[in-house]
């Protein structure tokens, strides 16, 4: 089913949209990005900082170890060069001069002397050192390397004694450098880790002092999409980056607002004009109707598509007088207590007169009215609005959907701490399409069946009109497939608390 109009605002629960599929981090929030972005370059930051600070130190120790264990090993193989040539005059043993060495705790020293090895430990033998830089210090060159024995970091220094046809090999246990390597490593980690959490902490903080002007911007415009017209942002003082976005956007809510009050001031003024001409085309059509039986078939063919367009044109008058009412904030509201399902019968029955009067296209549709389920709910509504709510649908629904087969009354979800009543009209017409169920509130929308719409009398304007009389008693409508085809419109309004008919009855009892 084509519907006739619908107003801003109007939505309702049906099928969400699904978001498009995009990657993943334009899918985040400004300040989510933001936060990502601090906390990201904390962590790269860390990591560039850890690595420089543990590369550097460790550099630094260990060459200052390699040094001070070349220098030891040097030293040592000076010594024992001077025992090999003093030999035969001392008797000592190449053991007890190993022995004698000044050498500290954690080092131990191999002697290649006389085709045989000698060790200060006797567990400890020509295998303790790498068989390839063995090989290098006893072809006569010196060498140094760090490796790993039994599980322990070592740096071996190896000094070939060419006079005495020797090699010196010292080898040192570094594990205590090794565990203050490792000690230093999780100290960075661990201040990464930190400065990584304090960079995302920073930029949530920032982003959000940051943003928030954005906030207030995107509240504002909220609420201005809402029509509330009166909203601008506050002054910032000095800030000369926000005062200009404040003063462009309210510069530019002043010129919308002035653009709005002038157009619906255009639109009741024509409507007003309007009015006095229709007055005097009514009253003349009602004379030449009166003697309707006296004219040829022909004029009352033409007699009859002159009344159908006139009364036509009056309800669009009407109409526009109504909703520029609206537009300008001037409409006035009689609300009163009453029970839903007698509220509901009332308006269908006063609809069916209405629509009998205008002569809508010949349906054999029979409504069914179904009130059972708010028997005892009261609402607190205008009772001319809700009036006109029903008319407008049941007429959408009779001009375009091939008649309304129900209207059905029932409690719906709370909100806000409500409980709520849902009126709803069913038709049998062909629907609505999915990206119509919104736009059918629009004013003067007419929809894809716009042109094979059969008679033409609807407006544009009752839907939008539905929506906002729906929005002044404090619901909303949407429009929604129903359960047996076709379209189905529901309006959904607040139920009064106990709280409010008991305020309610001691009102109307005060003298």
């Amino acid at each position: 089913m084509s519907a006739n109009g619908s107003a801003d605002g109007a939505h309702g629960p049906g099928p969400a949209s699904e978001d498009p599929k995009g990657h993943l981090w334009t899918r985040l929030g400004l300040r989510a990005r933001v936060t990502l972005m601090f906390g990201l370059g904390a962590l790269v930051l860390s990591i560039v900082m850890g690595c420089v600070s543990y590369f550097t130190a460790r550099h630094f120790l260990v060459d200052n170890r390699e040094n001070s264990a070349k220098v030891t090993a040097f030293a040592n193989a000076s010594q024992v060069r001077n025992f090999a040539e003093f030999e035969s005059h001392s008797g000592t043993k190449p053991e007890t001069v190993l022995e004698g060495l000044d050498a500290g705790v954690a080092s131990h020293s191999v002697l290649f002397y006389d085709n045989a090895w000698y060790s200060s430990i006797a567990k400890v033998g020509k295998n303790a050192t790498p068989a390839a830089m063995r090989a290098l210090v006893l072809s006569g060159t010196p060498a140094t390397q760090n490796y790993w024995l039994g599980g322990s970091p070592q740096i071996a220094v190896g000094v070939p004694i060419p006079s005495v046809h020797a090699a010196y090999f010292e080898v040192f246990d570094v594990s205590d450098l090794a565990r203050t390597l490792r000690v230093l490593a999780l100290a960075l980690t661990a201040a990464g880790v930190v400065t990584t959490l304090l960079g995302f902490s920073v930029g949530r903080s920032a982003s959000g002092r940051s943003l928030r002007p954005l906030t207030d911007v995107s509240r504002a415009a909220m609420a201005i999409a809402g029509g509330d017209l009166d909203t601008r942002l506050p002054e910032v003082g000095d800030d000369p980056d926000l005062a200009g976005l404040t003063l462009s956007f309210n510069r530019m809510v002043d010129q919308l607002q002035e653009r709005i009050e002038r157009e619906s001031r255009f639109t009741s003024d024509v409507s007003h004009e309007l009015r006095s001409p229709l007055t005097t085309l009514s009253a003349s059509l009602e004379v030449l109707e009166r003697d309707r039986d006296q004219l040829s078939p022909q004029a009352r063919q033409a007699l009859d598509l002159l009344a159908a367009d006139l009364r036509r044109f009056q309800r669009m008058v009407d109409e526009l007088l109504e909703i520029s009412r609206s537009d300008t904030g001037s409409v006035d509201l009689w609300m009163e207590e009453v029970a839903a399902d007698d509220l509901v019968r009332h308006s269908v029955a006063a609809s069916a007169r209405s629509l009998a009067r205008l002569g809508p296209p010949a349906t054999s549709a029979v409504l069914v009215v179904d009130v059972d389920g708010v028997s005892g709910t009261r609402l607190r509504v205008d009772k001319r609005r809700f009036e006109r709510i029903v008319a407008n649908l049941l007429e959408n629904a009779a001009f375009y959907g091939g008649g309304a087969t129900r209207v059905s009354a029932t409690l719906g979800p709370e909100h806000n701490g409500h409980a709520t009543v849902r009126v709803a009209v069913d038709d049998h017409g062909p629907g609505l399409e999915p990206d119509e169920r919104v736009k059918v509130f629009e004013r003067f929308y007419r929809g894809h069946a716009s042109g094979r719409r059969g008679t033409g009398m609807g407006t544009g304007l009752g839907l939008a009109l539905v929506a906002e009389h729906a929005r002044l008693n404090g619901g909303t409508v949407w429009a929604e497939e129903a359960p047996g085809g076709g379209a189905r419109f529901v309006v959904e309004l607040p139920v009064m608390s106990e709280a409010e008919q008991a305020e309610e009855l001691e009102g109307s009892d005060s003298p």
